[in-house]
C-alpha cells in the first residue's frame, strides 16, 4: 500500500515540476487507455473466478444496494451543503 501511495506522491512531483512543458499534455488520452485496458483486465479476472460468477446475483443486488445507498447519501450531502453555504437567504 505505501508503495502504491509513494508512486502516486512520486508521480504528483514529477507532474508538478513538468506542468508547464509539452509532453504532460499529452499523457490525458494516455491515462483514459490505461484505465480502460486495466477495467478489461479487472474484467476478465471477475469472469475467471467461479466463486464471483457463481454468486453473481447475490452480489450484484448486494452491489446495487449499496451503489443506491452511497448515491442517495451523496445527493443528501450535496443537497446539504449547497442548502447551507450556497443558497441565498432571503432577508425580508
Amino acid at each position: 500500500m505505501f508503495t502504491v501511495i509513494g508512486i502516486m506522491f512520486a508521480g504528483i512531483g514529477v507532474g508538478y515540476l513538468f506542468r508547464e512543458t509539452r509532453w504532460t499534455q499529452k499523457v490525458s488520452p494516455l491515462i483514459s487507455y490505461t484505465i480502460f485496458l486495466l477495467l478489461f483486465l479487472l474484467g476478465i479476472s471477475v469472469g475467471a473466478n467461479e466463486a464471483i460468477v457463481n454468486n453473481l446475483g447475490t452480489l450484484g443486488t448486494q452491489a446495487l444496494l449499496i451503489a443506491s445507498a452511497s448515491t442517495l447519501g451523496s445527493l443528501l450531502a450535496a443537497w446539504g451543503v449547497y442548502h447551507f453555504f450556497f443558497k441565498e437567504r432571503r432577508h425580508g
